[in-house]
C-alpha cells in the first residue's frame, strides 16, 4: 500500500498525504444527490467525525501502517454518509 510507504518517508499519518481525506469524503457523498447544500452538510459531518472520532473510528486509527491511515477516514465518511442520507430522505433542503 502507498500510504505504508510514505509512512517509512514522513511519519504515520502525515499531514502531506490528503488521499485518505479525499476517500473519506467521496464516501460521505456517495449516492447524495448533487446540491450544494448536501455537499457542505456531507464536509462538516465528514470532519466533525475526522476530528472527534467517536464510534470505533479512534480504534481503526490504531491499525499497522496505511491501514489505519485509511481506515480511519472511510469510516469517518460512511457514518457521514448515513446522516446525511437521512437529511436527504427527510427532504431537509
Amino acid at each position: 500500500m502507498s500510504a505504508d510507504r510514505v509512512e517509512e518517508i514522513w511519519g504515520k499519518d502525515h499531514q502531506r498525504v490528503v488521499i485518505d481525506e479525499v476517500a473519506g469524503m467521496c464516501i460521505a457523498l456517495l449516492f447524495v444527490p448533487l446540491k450544494w447544500q448536501y455537499t457542505l452538510i456531507g464536509l462538516v459531518l465528514f470532519r466533525f467525525f475526522d476530528i472527534l472520532k467517536p464510534f470505533y473510528i479512534r480504534k481503526l486509527e490504531e491499525l499497522p501502517g496505511g491501514w489505519g491511515v485509511m481506515a480511519d477516514d472511510i469510516l469517518a465518511g460512511i457514518y457521514a454518509n448515513i446522516i446525511l442520507q437521512l437529511v436527504v430522505v427527510f427532504d431537509f433542503f
